[in-house]
């Protein structure tokens, strides 16, 4: 038997499958469970796949980074959507379209945030339902959007593309994430980083390939074929989004509840905490850049390049950062990329951007420096979860949470914080409309950087260095 790392998961996790002893009630199990002799030459870590590498792996990794693109990428690229529908007299002249159009996009990323605590716990107790959930997320995100290319009230909209479309969201991207602490260990970061990068990639694509689609066929069209669309794709790759550890229906009750122990932790709260306020910031600029770019007096299509580059710039940052949180210590790379995005804003944002180039400018550091603090939470979660791919999934999805608290909650903040007042160039932008904003951004920053380095303090004290934990 292998003495690697990767050998003892895999012990481990195959003596959570087998069974207790047989009932009367009992399902009929497998000869090598019901013969010991059997099990003792079939029941072996070499008839899993291997962990880190390996063609289930990379087939994994490759599938569910695009199944990320799509989840992620229609509420990134909701702004697209939003221009539209409020130019088209169908839904502007509708009572309170200028409150309602504009949450869809925030409500569906939202639901998908904040939906793991609720879903998780049953994907644990029931794992084998994780292929059936995923299925069912499929036809929830099809349904949406070709609903939604019928609809002719926003109320409509809301439920169909908002509400019913995050649904989906969530059923297909929890299972992946349970997945991923299956087939990666040693290198989870890295592959942590790769699914991420997925959600940038569909925030590059597709404000640069909507509006050209809308223009052509109309919304009602391109509704109906982005539909299509994503049913054939998520149909091809779903069946490589699979477990590594077989789900087995044979077990005679449930896996045991996830332990509390992690609560003791007081590292991984402030990494939550930490979490939550890099949260409250991340998202303002990715909503306001297009609209800040009108100032500068630019065209739309250019103001689409903003919110594309920093999403490019994003998948060079969360592969990166998930590859040095392998390796370093995460609480250095956090506080790094943290103080770095908030001098940034201060300085790049704050006081050169007065021109597009300055904008671009801000787009790309920004998206390199801050997008990749997700990418961390593998290194925050390895010396409290070690090798229990439950308990990663369980504490991923509270880092879910609390972030989502963010995506909902700072577009309402940052929007009650510009100023209503005329923009002078002499004084833009640090003093303009959009100084209380910068400000807001830069303050989260440097604030999710003080936590972090409080929470390096307690990790080095207690000797939870998260690095090559075992």
């Amino acid at each position: 038997m292998s003495s690697s790392p990767s050998g003892k998961v895999e012990q481990i996790e195959l003596a959570t499958r087998i069974p207790l002893p047989m009932s009367q009630r009992t399902l009929t199990l497998a000869p090598e469970i019901v013969n010991p002799d059997l099990s003792s030459s079939t029941i072996h870590e070499s008839s899993l796949a291997p962990v880190d590498r390996g063609v289930g792996a990379v087939s994994f990794l490759f599938a569910a980074f695009f199944v990320e693109g799509i989840i992620w990428g229609f509420p990134s690229a909701y702004g697209v959507f939003l221009d539209y529908y409020l130019n088209d007299p169908r839904y502007a002249t509708q009572s309170g379209a200028s409150t309602l159009l504009p949450i869809i996009g925030p409500i569906s990323s939202g639901i998908i945030y904040c939906s793991g605590v609720c879903i998780n716990p049953f994907m644990s107790r029931y794992p084998y339902h994780r292929r059936t959930s995923m299925w069912l997320g499929v036809i929830c995100c099809f349904a949406s959007l070709f609903g939604a290319s019928y609809a002719t009230r926003i109320e409509a909209l809301v439920v169909l593309q908002g509400v019913l479309y995050a649904v989906g969201g969530s059923l297909l991207y929890i299972p992946c994430i349970s997945y991923l602490s299956e087939w990666f260990v040693e290198r989870r970061g890295f592959a942590q980083g790769v699914l991420f990068a997925g959600t940038s990639v569909g925030g590059l694509l597709l404000p640069l390939t909507l509006p050209h689609l809308i223009d052509k066929l109309g919304i009602t069209v391109t509704l109906r074929a982005l539909a299509v669309a994503i049913l054939i794709i998520l149909i091809v790759l779903v069946p490589f989004v699979r477990p590594r550890i077989p789900d087995s229906r044979t077990q005679t009750r449930a896996p045991a509840p996830v332990s509390n122990e992690w609560m003791t932790h007081t590292s991984l709260w402030v990494a939550l905490a930490s979490n939550t306020m890099q949260g409250f910031g991340y998202f303002v600029p990715i909503v306001w850049l297009p609209t800040f770019a009108r100032e500068v007096h630019t065209d739309s299509g250019k103001r689409a390049l903003t919110v594309a580059l920093l999403n490019g710039a994003a998948v060079v940052g969360r592969v990166s950062v998930g590859y040095l949180s392998d390796i370093f210590e995460p609480w250095t790379i956090a506080v790094g990329t943290l103080l770095s995005t908030s001098v940034a804003t201060f300085i790049l944002w704050g006081l050169l951007s007065k021109t597009f180039a300055g904008v671009i400018a801000y787009g790309i550091v920004y998206g390199v420096l801050a997008s990749g603090w997700t990418s961390l939470w593998a290194g925050f979660v390895r010396p409290v979860a070690k090798h229990n791919p439950r308990l990663v999934t369980a504490l991923y999805s509270y880092f879910l949470f609390s972030r989502g608290l963010g995506n909902i909650l700072s577009t309402p903040i940052s929007a009650a914080l510009i100023k209503q007042t005329t923009t002078t160039m002499a004084h833009f932008p640090m003093t303009g409309r959009y100084e209380n904003m910068i400000i807001y951004v830069g303050t989260c920053f440097a604030g999710a950087a003080g936590l972090c380095l409080g929470g390096w303090a307690i990790s080095l004290r207690t000797g939870h260095n998260a690095a090559g934990a075992d």
